[in-house]
């Protein structure tokens, strides 16, 4: 049954993770569009909001993990 749970949450958080990134990716080439010259600052932007949606499939393997283990 854990493994089953597992495997749910972390199909969840790969979904989430990819559709995030996908919506931050496709702004960031939108804000580029529209003012090239702020293209230095929307990639930094990106960069973090990457890294922040990326966390949660990160915590959601370790939550895995853990109830996997217990």
């Amino acid at each position: 049954m854990g493994a089953i749970a597992a495997g749910i949450a972390m199909a969840g958080a790969a979904i989430g993770g990819g559709v995030g990134d996908g919506i931050v990716i496709s702004k960031m080439l939108e804000g580029m569009a529209r003012q090239p010259e702020l293209s230095g600052q929307l990639r930094t932007n990106m960069f973090i909001g990457v890294g922040l949606v990326e966390a949660m499939p990160i915590i959601a393997f370790v939550v895995a993990l853990m109830v996997m283990n217990k």
